[in-house]
């Protein structure tokens, strides 16, 4: 059984930073894709960035430049830095992972407000 375990959320004002973690456990051997997607309030989930195994990274348009996604192969963990955060960043995050099956977390609530 894999499991997703997801930190890192909460409130920041705009131009502030956040850092998310997301750790897999379970019977896992090698983690083809980690990434990250986010559902806005009200509105539909959507893809914010994935990390292949060789490191190879893609990113929506809308975080380029502010985000940052790294992996740790190590640890089965990708990380998300957030940076320069905007009022449009607020949303619940998910962490996901492609091994035999697409697999997700719960979620991570990122409030960006003044």
């Amino acid at each position: 059984q894999v499991q997703l375990a997801e930190s890192g959320g909460g409130l920041v004002q705009p131009g502030g930073s956040l850092r998310l973690s997301c750790a897999a456990s379970g019977t896992i051997n090698s983690i083809r894709t980690m990434g990250w997607h986010r559902q806005p309030p009200g509105k539909q989930r959507e893809f914010v960035a994935h990390i292949l195994r060789g490191g190879d990274t893609n990113y929506a348009d809308s975080v380029k430049g502010r985000f940052t996604i790294a992996r740790d192969n190590g640890k089965n963990t990708v990380y998300l830095q957030m940076n320069n955060l905007k009022p449009e960043d607020t949303a619940v995050y998910y962490c996901y992972i492609l091994y035999d099956k697409t697999y997700w977390g719960q979620g991570t609530e990122v409030t960006v407000s003044s």
